[in-house]
């Protein structure tokens, strides 16, 4: 049961700051582009990529390696939000903030993910 509560706790830390972050983000651009949740997805694939790098070679307690990259970061990173924002600009006749959408998610992700892999490992 205790693995279910660290999962839980962290998820409500990474909605949080995502919260928190993404409308700062926000906020701050005038732009129909969803800039905040795109950076808020983008530190997560990095954060994520780095943060199993170093769990890799690091001994931590099991609860934290939950709470981390499944919790927080689970709660963190905001695919559904991603997916609803693309799907609104598409109907909304913003067909290439759609695309644009997907297309720096998707592979900005992936680099981000691949960035944080490639420093975890240098740090170990």
């Amino acid at each position: 049961m205790i693995k279910y509560i660290v999962v839980g706790a962290g998820g409500f830390l990474g909605t949080v700051a995502r919260f928190w972050l993404g409308s700062m983000i926000q906020e701050r651009m005038a732009s129909r582009f969803p800039y905040g949740t795109f950076i808020v997805n983008c530190s997560g694939c990095f954060t994520m990529g780095l943060i199993m790098a170093v769990l890799a070679r690091t001994s931590i307690h099991p609860y934290l390696r939950l709470a981390i990259p499944i919790g927080f970061l689970g709660g963190f990173t905001t695919f559904s939000a991603f997916e609803y924002e693309t799907f609104m600009a598409v109907s909304e006749g913003w067909i290439a903030i759609g695309l644009l959408n997907i297309g720096l998610s998707v592979g900005a992700g992936f680099i981000c993910v691949w960035l944080g892999m490639v420093l975890g490992k240098a740090m170990a």
